[in-house]
């Protein structure tokens, strides 16, 4: 289908209606909840506003006087975490909802709500069309049906195209459907070569074809609008350079410009995941990005002092162990712990082209499996004749005889540092938090890996970083 149909899952808004007396109904076959709540969705999070008590008839009555939003809110059990599904408020002050304990579209009847009746009946046609196309498709795996299955499709998809360009276009104005389309994906015509490209370029057009004024601060409490940032970002971005995201992320900021409401929105959700995420290459790169373009430069008005405190802080460690950033040198002693100046080791003083520093600990059990991958690299490695790296590795253990007693039995031959003894505070220089921490230095001992990757791709690594012409 050239629709996704994902438009059902529904959307909130957040236009004002005045406190009236409501009365919302619902009887929900299989609920036995001594309670219910009526909450409002904001990102991945839902807040409660209000509770009625299971009454004789086993119905649920939501009644007195409060200034409701109109848009879509979630039904939440008696537990305040599972959610039954949700339903639309609009000018209607009084209304039922009769379904099953999931409020499945097909199994609803709406009395007294608009709204209500064709948000349901549109999923409803959604759900069964989903129906219809799955059955279609396994017809189509039998060559004898396969012919009549493509036809019945195509007939299928016309149906619907029809019937979406009926109901989501209507000529009187309505919240719901303006929604769907606000959030509807991008068409990618068959025309265009780099089709992936084109997508991402034309993600949110359809968002800002409404007035900023009226449909995003409606938005902001939709559960569509929140997986649509959330794929934007950790999905269509996932595998992304940083300066691919970084640039996507001031393209959309830029569009949002005037609309502090939407900017908070998309940056209070994304700048703590890219906070030290340890898998992620360059996603460190862009928490800096966010930290210094918009935080620390004043376009976050919604950010206590502490916040940015806290920023500033971690800005000044983190942007020290970018890729591209020189490596601090470090001198530290060696396992015989003898302060004598053949016992101190330079990261940075070795013949190799590159140096790998392994920051590991002995009690951690993915150190030791992947300290012994490492020496079993290393070793194969002793009379090749150009082994191209150097591996200094820190002891990332207070226990120094631990350490030590640990190296010595299992016979590393790389360079082993470690103990108290150090010229600079490695932790703060390599922003190392954790064990193991892997970083690799070029031969300008400038960084150009700064995330633990598996020792079976250090040199697939190395020989992809010399192919793309650093040498």
């Amino acid at each position: 289908m050239r629709h996704t149909l994902l438009a059902a899952l529904l959307l909130c808004t957040a236009l004002g209606a005045g406190a009236q007396t409501y009365s919302f109904t619902f009887r929900l076959n299989g609920v036995e909840d001594s309670m219910l709540y009526i909450g409002r969705h904001y990102r991945d999070e839902v807040t409660l506003l209000d509770s009625a008590k299971r009454g004789p008839d086993g119905g649920y009555i939501f009644r007195g006087k409060q200034k409701w939003s109109r848009g879509i809110y979630a039904l939440v059990r008696q537990d305040r975490t599972k959610q039954i599904g949700d339903f639309a408020i609009d000018e209607s002050r009084k209304f039922t909802i009769i379904g099953d304990a999931k409020l499945n579209a097909t199994s609803v009847t709406v009395k007294g709500c608009l709204s209500n009746e064709q948000m349901f009946s549109y999923m409803s046609t959604v759900q069964e069309a989903r129906k219809e196309i799955e059955e279609i498709n396994k017809r189509k795996k039998d060559s004898a049906t396969k012919s009549q299955a493509e036809a019945d499709e195509k007939a299928l998809v016309d149906r619907m195209d029809r019937y979406e360009a009926t109901v989501r276009h209507p000529k009187k104005p309505m919240v719901f459907f303006d929604l769907v389309n606000a959030c509807e994906n991008a068409t990618v015509p068959d025309s265009v070569e780099n089709k992936a490209y084109y997508y991402r370029a034309h993600y949110w057009d359809k968002l800002f074809e409404a007035p900023l004024s009226t449909l995003h601060s409606q938005l902001i409490y939709s559960p569509q609008l929140f997986n649509k940032v959330n794929y934007f970002f950790f999905g269509l971005l996932y595998h992304a350079d940083s300066d691919t995201i970084c640039h996507e992320l001031d393209r959309l900021m830029k569009r949002f410009d005037g609309d502090t409401a939407m900017q908070r929105y998309v940056l209070d959700f994304i700048t703590p995941k890219y906070f030290r995420s340890t898998k992620n290459i360059g996603w460190d790169a862009v928490w800096c990005h966010i930290a210094s373009e918009y935080y620390l430069k004043g376009r976050c008005p919604w950010a206590t002092e502490g916040t940015l405190h806290n920023m500033r802080y971690n800005y000044d460690r983190i942007k020290q162990s970018l890729i591209g950033a020189h490596g601090q040198e470090l001198w530290m002693l060696d396992t015989t712990q003898i302060d004598a100046p053949e016992h101190w080791f330079s990261s940075h003083r070795f013949p190799e082209k590159y140096v790998i520093l392994w920051f590991w600990d002995p009690d951690c059990h993915h150190c030791q499996e992947q300290s012994a991958e490492l020496k079993t690299l290393y070793d194969s490695l002793l009379t090749a004749p150009d082994r191209r790296f150097e591996v200094y590795a820190i002891g990332y253990e207070s226990d120094v005889d631990k350490w030590v007693k640990y190296v010595r039995e299992h016979e590393f031959h790389f360079v082993n540092v470690g103990g108290p003894n150090v010229n600079v505070d490695y932790q703060e220089a390599y922003n190392v938090h954790g064990a193991p921490t892997m970083i690799i230095l070029n031969e300008k001992r400038d960084i150009i890996m700064n995330k633990v990757i598996p020792v079976k791709q250090i040199l697939p690594f190395l020989d992809n970083y010399e192919k793309n012409g650093h040498h």
